[in-house]
């Protein structure tokens, strides 16, 4: 399984950057948001490619006859 992580930058003024590496799709803005605080808002957001990219996902179902 490929690693997952958010690296969370502190600027000058305080600031936080934080970009998300190998979370695809919405997943990536979720974790983030539930690292930041309720005090916290985002104030602005750039999407990568990543963001855009299918996430692939494997359900396993298994079947039972009711009789």
């Amino acid at each position: 399984m490929k690693e997952e992580k958010i690296i969370i930058t502190i600027n000058e003024d305080g600031s936080l950057e934080l970009k998300s590496e190998g979370i695809k799709g919405e997943a990536c803005m979720g974790e983030i948001e539930a690292l930041l605080s309720e005090d916290m808002d985002i104030e602005s957001d750039k999407k990568t490619d990543e963001y855009y990219q299918k996430v692939s996902q494997t359900q396993q179902v298994t079947l039972r006859s009711k009789k």
